[in-house]
Parts: structure tokens; sequence; C-alpha cells
């Protein structure tokens, strides 16, 4: 499972990845999705190379810094949910963003940030994401992406 409780356990699982990625270790189709991910990312590869720093870097909103490793484990989600159409229109919704973005990691950014805003929402409110909430983020991102 790729969304653990365990931060370790997830980093490593990233970092496994892109060690077997580039190796060209056997690698689970989990684990192709990360290195795809990964390769989309090359700000975050060196980061990767250096597991003991990876495992314990802290990253602090307030700063400005992201997650490299929630970004990524984000576009994992979005892609899951293009898979599925879960929730129902996603794909129709990524579709008409497309339309907007320069490409197909673009559009998915767009996702990214939604999926994002909504994840971080239902925390704070201390409830489960709202699926609904989520569509119309991005909804109303459609037509306005033309910068990215």
């Amino acid at each position: 499972m790729i969304f653990a409780n365990d931060r370790h356990a997830l980093r490593r699982r990233f970092i496994e990845a892109w060690h077997k990625a580039r190796t060209g270790g056997v690698m689970e189709p989990l684990e192709v999705q990360i290195a795809e991910v990964i390769a989309e990312h090359p700000e975050y590869q060196a980061l990767l190379e250096h597991a003991d720093a990876a495992l314990d870097k802290e990253y602090v909103p307030e700063t400005g810094e992201t997650n490299p490793f929630l970004h990524m484990a984000l576009h994992i989600a979005v892609r899951e949910q293009l898979t599925t159409d879960r929730p129902p229109g996603i794909n129709y919704a990524f579709h008409a963003l497309l339309s907007d973005c320069a490409d197909r990691h673009a559009a998915e950014h767009v996702m990214v940030d939604c999926l994002a805003e909504t994840l971080w929402s239902a925390q704070r409110a201390g409830q489960p994401p709202d699926e609904n909430a989520y569509l119309e983020r991005i909804r109303e991102r459609i037509g306005r992406t033309r910068s990215h």
C-alpha cells in the first residue's frame, strides 16, 4: 500500500522504486507508476538518490517548502482516480483541463492542487474529503489554466 501511516515506509517506497528504475531492477506495477512520476519531477530526483537525507527531511509549509513525497503521492492518487473515474466525473473534468493546459502533467498539477486543498479542508474540519467540493475546485479552474 502506498499511503501508509509510516512516513519512512512511504518515503522508502519512493526511494526504492527510483533506485530500481535507474538500475534496471525488477519492478512491481506500483513501482513503475512511482518511477514514472519521479521521472516527471527532475527537481526531486537528487533528493531520492540520497536516501538518508530524504528519509528524515522535514518539510514545513510555513517556510514555503513543498513536500516532494506528498506532491508525488498526490500525482499517483490523481492517476488512480482517473483509472477508476472516482469520483464520478473526474475523467470528464480532466479532459476539459487538458484543453487548457500545455500537457497531461500540467493538467495533473491543477488536479493535485485541488486534491491537496480538499484534503487540507477535510483534515481541518475533521471530516472525510468532500468529493463534490473536489470536483467543483477542478471545474472552477477549467478555462482559467491556460497559463500552466
